[in-house]
């Protein structure tokens, strides 16, 4: 089981996490969160209706990071289109990031969440033994997996990865390259993701 999600019987999955391992996914979580920001009721907590009428950012973001967490939803970058067609999408898109963004930030948000408490849990549970067995229901490995796709999307924008040919050249990079820790946490996360997916499949 170390380093591979496995089903649990009833759903839901587990996996083996060193101490090492769960400072290193809690770490990534908080900066994701750190990243992807408050939502608009906490810019404005006097107002408990603010973020259910607050409308979203109708730009995508500047980071390129919350711009692949947040892609334009009418744009295809394999599809060139005409100047009238290209003023037409982003047009749409941000009418479209105006009512979802927020919704999808909250999203994030609560998958990121649920990985840093499940995870706390597990470092108190486990105090002082190295390590444990994390086990999640089938929501909780449902919102596991989102977050790590979340990570995943995240590493590899740093990255600059954008098709399997850059991701086959991460394998071959020196130890010595300052991406390699990155990179092995991408590679990690991407085992840990693949395995997730497989304990939830029918």
């Amino acid at each position: 089981m170390p380093g591979t999600f496995e089903p649990l019987p009833g759903g839901g999955a587990a996996v083996a996490l060193d101490d090492v391992e769960i400072s290193i996914i809690r770490s990534l979580a908080v900066q994701l969160l750190e990243l992807i920001g408050p939502g608009p009721a906490e810019d404005a907590p006097e107002d408990p209706l603010a973020e259910l009428f607050a409308d979203g950012p109708s730009e995508p973001p500047a980071d390129p990071v919350l711009k692949r967490l947040f892609p334009d939803a009418y744009s295809d970058p394999e599809q060139p289109a005409s100047p009238r067609d290209a003023e037409e999408q982003r047009a749409y898109s941000a009418e479209f990031r105006r009512y979802t963004e927020n919704d999808l930030r909250a999203g994030k948000r609560d998958n990121a969440l649920a990985v840093i408490r499940s995870l706390d849990a597990l470092s108190s549970a486990s105090a002082g033994e190295g390590g444990a067995v994390l086990k999640l229901s089938v929501e909780e490995s449902q919102r596991w997996l989102s977050a790590l796709n979340d990570l995943r999307l995240a590493i590899g924008s740093r990255l600059e990865i954008t098709d399997d040919d850059d991701t086959d050249l991460l394998y071959r990079l020196p130890d010595e390259d300052p991406r390699k820790p990155m990179v092995m946490a991408y590679l990690w996360l991407g085992g840990l993701q693949e395995t997730l997916v497989g304990t939830l499949m029918p």
